[in-house]
């Protein structure tokens, strides 16, 4: 029989990962809704019509296409199947495609309850996403993004919260050493004017995104293929390359876009949020300036987020920003939003390679009852609904079984405490209460234990 196997690029998760993920998923929805968001999901799948355009030509190669209900190529004549041409035929067998964020369904979700929502609309969403990527570290086929967005407001107040907001969920997750990356559209605009490159702009921004990962070399040669000149490229390294405080790159950029529009507008949103961010009471520690910062996602208009964890190599760990536009493809003009993405997966690596996960992390039941005869079984099942009563996790060893056996079950899943009944407590009602940790147990009657702080 053939061994099962997954797909490239997805896991399973067990339930020591689970309680990790969760963890992590339960930080960012607590400071998600400390913020006013309200929680909202989507299907898996989307029309493909929704999904194709809203992330440029790259993006839409890596959309997961699914194939229509029965026979799907009943549409295809065969000349065109024997031109063996997917692209071709992609839109006649499969109308449905597997999401590639939770941005663009929101979008879509809000044109069509624009009538039943209140504006400002802000909207925080935990589910999994799909990308037809080549599997690396750190970047898995099928993924969970955690995303908070702001709809119906082009107030620069938005993304000072969303600073906060990656402050405080990194606090909580107790990672320190981080950078919050962020660009402007119209600082990337203000680079392609000053260096004449304003025609071939999506070219300019898409070669720059891959930065990071291809080096300077091959980002030059990309753009001297896509006909920007050696000249404007010249330029335009010099000034990606000045190495300086934030303070000193905005005095760069001012003199070089005196007569670039666009450019100045990206300079003064980007010091009035650092502005607000003051105003909130908060030192704006942890921000960088990337001038490089162009994010291959198409629909960006204003600013542009991407946090780092500087100690490991996992990639960003979260990106977001303004679109302004977004909506207005499905009918909806003029609705401003901004928004953050979380990447649980690549959180949780990070966080596995930093050893930053609480021990109790992995801990289900705060307490296991164990019994020795089938007299103790019965005391026990009422003792440990009276602990599930009070709000307490606790379950009960299923088997009868050894005394030695029980209590080993209970430290493989780091059960803290063990109450064990036999006889001798059944009649007196003093339940043996023992710490698994330290291996220290008492006498303790059942209130006693029920009054225990087991945080």
């Amino acid at each position: 029989m053939e061994k099962p196997t997954l797909p490239k690029g997805t896991r399973d998760f067990g339930p020591a990962e689970m309680a990790k993920r969760q963890f992590i998923i339960d930080t960012i929805k607590n400071a998600f809704q400390k913020y006013g968001f309200q929680p909202l999901e989507t299907p898996s799948m989307e029309n493909l019509s929704t999904l194709t355009g809203k992330y440029g030509e790259e993006g839409d190669q890596l959309l997961f296409k699914i194939l229509n209900s029965g026979d799907f190529l009943k549409e295809v004549n065969s000349t065109e199947l024997g031109a063996r041409n997917s692209k071709a035929i992609a839109p006649a067998i499969a109308e449905k495609g597997l999401r590639y964020d939770l941005t663009v369904p929101f979008a879509r979700y809000v044109v069509m309850n624009r009538h039943n929502i209140t504006f400002p609309f802000k909207r925080y969403q935990i589910q999994p996403v799909w990308r037809a990527d080549r599997p690396q570290k750190g970047r898995y086929r099928e993924f969970y993004q955690c995303d908070a967005d702001v709809v119906g407001t082009d107030s620069l107040i938005c993304e000072a919260e969303i600073i906060l907001m990656i402050g405080e969920i990194f606090t909580a997750l107790k990672i320190q050493d981080y950078t919050i990356k962020i660009n402007h559209r119209g600082i990337l605009s203000g680079l392609a004017e000053v260096t004449g490159s304003q025609q071939q702009e999506s070219s300019l921004f898409v070669a720059m995104d891959k930065l990071d990962k291809i080096g300077e070399v091959k980002v030059k040669e990309e753009l001297l293929a896509k006909n920007i000149g050696e000249k404007s490229i010249s330029l335009l390294f010099e000034i990606l390359n000045f190495k300086g405080t934030t303070a000193q790159k905005i005095e760069l950029l001012t003199r070089h876009f005196i007569s670039s529009e666009k450019g100045q507008k990206g300079i003064a949103d980007f010091k009035e949020m650092l502005t607000l961010v003051n105003y909130f009471g908060v030192p704006p520690d942890h921000i960088e300036l990337d001038i490089s910062l162009a994010r291959g996602l198409s629909y960006y208009t204003g600013t542009i987020f991407e946090v780092k964890i500087n100690t490991v190599s996992v990639g960003s760990v979260s990106g977001g920003g303004r679109y302004d536009n977004l909506t207005g493809v499905f009918g909806l003009p003029g609705v401003s939003g901004t928004g953050i993405s979380f990447g649980v997966d690549r959180l949780y690596d990070a966080m596995e390679e930093l050893t930053l996960f609480p021990k109790e992390t992995g801990i289900s039941s705060k307490i296991m009852v164990a019994y020795m005869d089938e007299e103790s079984l019965r005391y026990g099942l009422r003792v440990v609904q009276s602990l599930r009563t009070e709000g307490i996790a606790a379950e009960i060893y299923p088997d009868g079984a050894k005394l030695k056996k029980q209590l080993e079950y209970a430290n493989k899943k780091m059960i803290p405490f063990v109450i064990v009944i036999g006889s001798e407590e059944v009649a007196t009602g003093l339940l043996t209460f023992k710490n698994m940790e330290t291996g220290e147990q008492e006498k303790r009657s059942v209130e006693q234990i029920l009054k225990y702080d087991f945080n």
